[in-house]
């Protein structure tokens, strides 16, 4: 990709840059068959240059950098798991009414509702009692739009400092909203609170208003942008993340992401529809398009960094010198098992995208876990436990997938969503060619 040939040592994580006589030399090497790779190279290349080819993989091998070996559950997937975070579903309510939108318009499938400011105190007492030792919790408000509910988000937060005091432990806050209904007081508090914010983008003003349109149908583009901005202006550029999605409708979805930058958000992240008979959802037949926008957003990530007109792209985002631990490449999320999702009366999710689902209800703030059988299935739903997984060079970056996807696609949690492992892997090595070439450069200053 882009000129240069990469290799990814799964087990380890390390990616190297070859020149084109090692990388077909990768073809043929195993670690342990050297006459074989210089009866296959013999033809093309001399003897000496195959044997220094040789020994530089066998160094790389010796370092733990090549072949390494298979990563093994590690023990705490045996042990009780400690709720790290939460998504409280402050509001079951929307003022817009999104084509794509998996929370049915914001009701999830039942009454509109809004969280009453007990049930987000109950939620707060859960996660303190589950989180055992652990000092660092989250929780993301969410809906629907939690705008529309800024009396309980106060409330909880209010009630989130005095427990902070209690107890030592420390919370970090999200907000994810469409950023229609952001205004001067909801952004001050925002900031004086140190809320992280998710916004809501589309892209384009065209691909944005056919998805995003308030309930009489009118687009919401020009509101979003301002709020946004206002948004992003007031905290200096940080602490936020604009998000949008794309469609069947937009397949040049890489347009909107430099429509993105192009009004000044730096932070983004533009991710695939999800969608089975939709007219929107996305085919395998749209793969080789998809496949080329992502290599095009590649290069002109790259483009930009080089003319100091730098972006944040969530899916580029890799650090191939400090990774996350195997627990967390192994399980992603914690859905289910370190992350539960609130609903307004108190009911308990596996994540922000199974509410609704009845059959994956699994208690109460009130009363806790009531399907602990079920927590444990999540828990043990890992990358080393999914026979897709088992054989995949991406498993310890995406973590297998998303669990809700999967359930929507094979109505069980143990089989990924293949379209979106598809796109995840061309992601990654999108984002593995990106961090290389960012590392060579830096070497080379």
């Amino acid at each position: 990709m882009n000129g240069l040939y990469f290799v990814l040592d799964v087990n380890s994580g390390a990616v190297h840059v070859l020149d084109g006589l090692a990388y077909e030399a990768m073809a043929v090497f195993n670690g342990v068959n050297d006459k074989e790779v210089q009866v296959a190279l013999g033809s093309k290349y001399g003897e000496g240059e195959i044997v220094e080819v040789l020994a530089e993989l066998h160094e790389l091998k010796d370092q733990g950098l090549l072949f390494a070996p298979e990563v093994t559950t590690p023990v705490t997937f045996r042990e009780k798991p400690l709720v790290k975070s939460l998504c409280l579903h402050v509001a079951h309510d929307c003022n817009l009414r999104c084509g794509y939108c998996f929370a049915g318009t914001g009701d999830f499938g039942h009454d509109r509702s809004l969280m009453p400011k007990h049930v987000a105190e109950q939620a707060i007492d859960f996660i303190i009692a589950n989180s055992g030792a652990r000092k660092n919790c989250e929780v993301d408000f969410f809906g629907g739009e939690p705008l529309l509910n800024m009396e309980t988000v106060r409330h909880a937060v209010s009630y989130i400092r005095k427990r902070e005091a209690e107890t030592g432990k420390v919370f970090k806050l999200t907000l994810t909203t469409n950023a229609a209904l952001l205004n001067n007081s909801i952004i001050e508090y925002l900031n004086s609170e140190n809320i992280s914010v998710v916004l809501s983008l589309d892209g384009r003003r065209e691909v944005h208003d056919a998805m995003r349109p308030y309930a009489d149908g009118s687009g919401s583009f020009d509101e979003v942008v301002a709020g946004a901005k206002q948004l992003v202006d007031s905290r200096q550029g940080q602490s936020y993340y604009m998000r949008g999605t794309f469609t069947a409708h937009n397949l040049d979805f890489a347009a909107d992401v430099k429509a993105m930058v192009d009004l000044g958000f730096k932070q983004l992240s533009i991710e695939p529809v999800i969608a089975k008979e939709e007219e929107y959802a996305l085919k395998e037949e749209h793969l080789p398009v998809l496949f080329s926008e992502y290599e095009n957003l590649a290069k002109y990530y790259l483009d930009q960094r080089a003319i100091g007109q730098g972006f944040e792209f969530f899916h580029f985002n890799l650090d191939l010198s400090n990774g996350p631990c195997v627990a967390k490449r192994l399980s992603g999320c914690g859905a289910g098992h370190e992350y539960f999702a609130v609903t307004p009366d108190g009911d308990l999710y596996p994540c922000h995208q199974f509410v609704g689902r009845d059959n994956y209800l699994l208690g109460n703030v009130s009363e806790g876990i009531k399907k602990s059988k079920m927590t444990e299935v999540f828990r043990q739903a890992h990358v080393l436990n999914k026979s897709e997984c088992r054989e995949c060079w991406a498993r310890f970056y995406c973590s297998g997938g998303c669990h809700a996807n999967a359930d929507l696609f094979n109505a069980t949690i143990d089989k990924p969503y293949l379209l979106g492992c598809e796109l995840q892997k061309k992601r990654l090595e999108c984002a593995l060619m990106i961090q290389a070439c960012l590392t060579l450069q830096k070497g080379q200053e």
